[in-house]
């Protein structure tokens, strides 16, 4: 990362978390669908995020407006006193097999008539662009960083829109193999600005391991 250009300028922290795991009885791929709620192990996930952050000086507490990351940011704000704040660039990504099951060799993926949304991996054919989502998201995280300036914020959103984030801010290729994502459930990937200039990026798991190709994005 580049060093700061002066040693006075404010330390900022913009936490991005990945919601927790999700109630999803059908293993649907519910994408921006509403009523998708956290599961009671969802929700023992973002309470001990919220412990995890306790002690951190947080200001500012932004949420996707899904219903599972709004109530995974919610013991967070509590615990600082904060009133949770809607940001629709959180938002997960918008992908054409949502609402159908499309684990490997399973439901949509074994339909022919579904085979063309495959065509491209690189936009991707299926979904938003990547770079639309890394677009949207460095704009959410950006006005978290303004309004929290000298002091963190947390961002709380999906597993895709955090990934690419995170590989369009250390300039990687956007397409890439989601089986390799570092993305856990209710995992931080937390950006540390000097100032305007992004100096670390630090992923951690205060809510513990998750397998990233277990359906709950």
């Amino acid at each position: 990362m580049t060093q700061p250009s002066t040693d006075t300028a404010p330390r900022t922290i913009v936490h991005v978390l990945r919601h927790g795991e999700v109630h999803n009885p059908k293993g649907i791929l519910y994408g921006r669908l509403p009523g998708f709620r956290l599961s009671v192990t969802g929700q023992s996930q973002a309470a001990a995020v919220a412990a995890a952050l306790a002690g951190h000086d947080i200001i500012h507490v932004i949420a996707s407006p899904l219903q599972r990351a709004q109530e995974t940011a919610a013991p967070i704000a509590e615990s600082h006193g904060l009133t949770i704040q809607t940001d629709e660039n959180l938002i997960e990504a918008g992908n054409s097999f949502e609402g159908l099951r499309v684990a490997v060799g399973d439901g949509a993926l074994r339909r022919p008539r579904h085979w063309w949304k495959l065509r491209d991996p690189f936009t991707p054919s299926w979904g938003e662009p990547y770079l639309q989502i890394a677009h949207r998201m460095l704009a959410a995280v950006n006005k978290a960083r303004v309004e929290a300036v000298g002091h963190e914020a947390v961002c709380v959103s999906h597993q895709l829109p955090v990934w690419t984030l995170r590989r369009f801010l250390q300039g990687d290729r956007l397409w890439h193999d989601p089986r390799n994502r570092q993305c856990g459930l209710a995992s931080l990937t937390s950006l540390i600005y000097e100032g305007d200039t992004l100096v670390d990026i630090v992923y951690s798991e205060p809510a513990g391991k998750s397998d990233p190709r277990v359906t709950g994005a």
